[in-house]
């Protein structure tokens, strides 16, 4: 490996897609086991290498030198061999540092908290220190400070997520309620995947300053390009990649009435925007081995709510896809909340009369289906990014929707 990324668990890592964007397509992800890491360092077969957890702190023994900003954190991610020697560096920081300056989230004067006492909490409270922070606390499971006793910080004003809690696959996890914290006034969450976290979710819908990880995870990679090729750090192509790859990773989910096309305009804009289509009906349907409608008859709408639930959890964490939602989907406040933690939620429009109604569970007739789409309008446009009538060709609206994708990611 001439240059990567080593960690315990490395399988939704964006680094070797984000350094390939960089132009160093000898990029590789090498996921090791904590008994390989001796061999491997020591052997030292690489021209430079980033470190993720849990290996932050257990390479340093082996470098040469360290820079000083890696040495007052305690922490090394970037490591570059160069003339027979090991240099680490803390490119973490930067990243850190970067992601508050895009959301936003000013710590000057502030108590903070920080949720993990691993290697990146050691980077946060650097950056903590050096922002001008009035008090920092670290909360982790087994120390003083622990989820048990949050009241003791009922006054910190930003939290910051260090652990992986919340990453996919369990997108509803959060290390602590933020109810804890009712001064807060900005989160930094350091997980990526997806690209809005269950903590991101709470701060935002508390009109609270929020990000996840990604930005820090870009600014830290060109931070690492530039010490392994011996270059000067360019900052503006954080942010020419960042949103590179939130396009490229956010997913597209068609809601709105069944019979209004999401089916059959989720295929047409999967092709026109080269994604896979997967519709979460014939998803179901697959895995149970049954059509919907023998669900429901078999055994009842409760039933094939729990199972829809199941396949929304799954499929909105896939990155990068189109999907078509069951009528009822977003209905239900734990798939919303599913969905739009990495998707685009687009709502579907047609006029009731043009519905189709055939082998519909729920929607036996006009009148009927009529009466339910006035009752489910509301959350409908309430659960929805953008809007699309959808009375056109498919064609002609799937060029739609990729304009209204375009827009939002501008």
């Amino acid at each position: 490996m001439k240059y990567g990324l080593i960690g315990e668990k490395l399988g939704h890592s964006f680094s070797k897609d984000i350094h390939a964007q960089l132009g160093n397509d000898a990029y590789e992800l090498m996921p090791m086991a904590r008994e390989e890491l001796d061999v491997f360092m020591r052997a030292r077969d690489f021209c430079g290498i980033n470190v993720t957890v849990p290996y932050k702190k257990a390479v340093i023994p082996y470098l040469d030198e360290i820079s000083p900003e890696a040495a007052h954190v305690g922490a090394v991610n970037t490591i570059v061999h160069k003339n027979g020697k090991l240099y680490g560096y803390n490119t973490d920081l930067h990243g850190f540092e970067s992601l508050c300056k895009a959301a936003g989230i000013d710590m000057a004067g502030k108590n903070v908290a920080i949720f993990g006492s691993g290697g990146t909490c050691l980077t946060c409270s650097e950056a903590v220190r050096r922002a001008g922070a009035k008090s920092v606390s670290v909360i982790s499971r087994r120390g003083g400070d622990n989820y048990t006793n949050l009241e003791k910080h009922a006054d910190a004003e930003i939290v910051i997520n260090t652990t992986p809690v919340g990453m996919f696959p369990n997108i509803f996890a959060v290390p602590a309620s933020l109810d804890a914290f009712p001064k807060l006034a900005g989160v930094a969450d350091v997980v990526y995947n997806p690209l809005e976290t269950e903590l991101v979710r709470q701060a935002r819908e508390r009109g609270v300053p929020a990000a996840n990880g990604l930005r820090m995870l870009v600014s830290q990679a060109v931070f690492s390009d530039a010490l392994f090729f011996d270059k000067e750090a360019d900052e503006a192509v954080c942010e020419k990649i960042y949103r590179k790859i939130v396009s490229e990773r956010r997913s597209i989910a068609l809601t709105g009435m069944s019979g209004s096309g999401k089916t059959t305009l989720g295929a047409e804009t999967a092709k026109l925007l080269g994604r896979a289509f997967i519709d979460v009906d014939a998803y179901i349907a697959a895995h149970a081995g049954m059509p919907v409608p023998e669900i429901f008859k078999a055994y009842g709408e409760p039933h094939f709510r729990a199972l829809e639930k199941e396949a929304v959890k799954e499929l909105s964490g896939k990155n990068g896809i189109v999907l078509a939602t069951g009528g009822g989907t977003v209905m239900d406040e734990e798939n919303y909340n599913a969905l739009r933690k990495n998707c685009l939620i687009v709502l579907l429009k047609r006029d009731v009369d043009k519905l189709e109604i055939s082998d519909r569970p729920m929607t036996p007739d006009r009148a009927a289906l009529a009466a339910l789409y006035e009752e489910r309008r509301p959350l409908y446009e309430a659960r929805c990014d953008v809007c699309v009538v959808n009375e056109d060709s498919p064609a002609q609206a799937a060029a739609k929707i990729k304009t209204l994708w375009e827009d939002f990611e501008r």
